[in-house]
């Protein structure tokens, strides 16, 4: 089947199962109403440079090929082995997914829309074909390996962290890092943003909400009366009380917890780590060209350089900035988690 041309090329759009098979076609879009998966092409070079694989930062004016899931599902090729980035927000995750940029040995996945749509068509009642079978499929095309013995990372937005459990138990060969970072750096991060950081703690709390996420104590209405940094302290908490959960429920064989101050300190020990417990056998020069390299000494939105050294400078900056609401808001989370019940220490360290 042939169908339209990508827009600004004289190229026709392959078949079904041409694009079903082929990895430079990003699973972009899921449909609910029409059941269909909306394919994008983008080449991995442009997967790699994109900050995310969203709208804002793919290539303007792109063709999709959409087509029914079932039909794309039916053309997949046998799946790369794939493993998860989960994490809170703020915490270098997208370091970690550029680091996994490796031709023969594996691709980090920034961000994907498509799950996206699942947690929001979850929250909408999901109506329509089963959510499993749809989140299965979802994954076998986030799996379509790049090049023979490839595996597949994939760091999704941590709005999707209620589907961490599902994902998990439908691949149960899956490896799993849950990282987050400490709170006074998420804080000063938050801060540091202004009003855009202090409306974002606020819609990240509203999804946990929706997600029944958050149980420390409070109703609704307490949280209007909560200063900005109290909601990214909620935040921040419940899902460091899923992380904890999530290690419970599937082990540390499968299930290891890392902070971005302890990823920093140490990449090259990190990623070594990371890449035995994935089970992705980078060599020495592998690893060392892996913390040398962009992942670890550009800015990953701006691609300007930003080492060890700028990335502490900046986070002292946002902290220092709001000392003073910081020191305040650490001790009340203290106070909330020792009454919920929740160790502030992440179990199962990756080291």
């Amino acid at each position: 089947m042939r169908a339209m041309s990508q827009a600004g090329s004289s190229a026709p759009i392959p078949s079904i199962e041409v694009a079903a098979r082929d990895p430079e076609w990003i699973a972009h879009r899921y449909d609910p109403g029409h059941d269909a998966v909306h394919l994008l092409p983008v080449p991995r070079a442009q997967q790699r440079k994109a900050t995310f694989l969203t709208d804002e930062y793919l290539p303007a004016g792109l063709q999709p090929l959409i087509v029914r899931r079932r039909d794309a599902a039916g053309a997949l090729p046998a799946p790369a082995p794939i493993h998860f980035v989960f994490h809170s927000a703020f915490c270098c995750s997208t370091v970690v997914a550029n680091a996994f940029d490796l031709r023969g040995r594996s691709m980090g996945l920034k961000e994907p829309v498509i799950l996206n749509d699942l947690i929001g068509w979850r929250r909408r009642g999901g109506e329509g074909p089963d959510m499993a079978e749809v989140l299965d499929d979802a994954l076998r095309l986030l799996a379509r390996p790049f090049a023979q013995g490839e595996s597949i990372v994939v760091k999704p937005s941590n709005a999707i962290n209620a589907l961490i459990a599902p994902i998990l138990t439908l691949r149960p060969q899956a490896q799993a890092l849950l990282l987050h970072a400490p709170l006074r750096t998420y804080l000063g991060s938050i801060a540091r943003k202004g009003l855009d950081g202090r409306l974002w703690v606020r819609t990240l709390l509203l999804g946990l909400l929706d997600d029944r996420l958050v149980d420390l104590g409070f109703s609704p209405r307490d949280h209007l009366g909560q200063t900005d940094l109290q909601v990214a302290a909620i935040g921040w908490l419940a899902q460091h009380a899923l992380f904890a959960r999530t290690v419970q429920a599937f082990g540390p064989g499968r299930v290891r917890t890392l902070d971005s101050a302890t990823l920093m300190a140490d990449p090259a020990r990190a990623m070594a780590a990371l890449a035995t417990h994935f089970g992705i056998p980078f060599s020495d020069s592998e690893l060392a060209a892996i913390v040398s390299g962009p992942a670890f000494t550009s800015h990953s939105k701006f691609g300007t350089t930003f080492g060890a050294i700028e990335r502490a400078n900046e986070e002292e900056t946002g902290v220092a900035l709001h000392a003073d609401e910081i020191d305040k808001v650490i001790a009340w989370t203290q106070a909330v988690a020792d009454a919920a019940g929740i160790s502030m220490v992440a179990p199962a360290p990756l080291f």
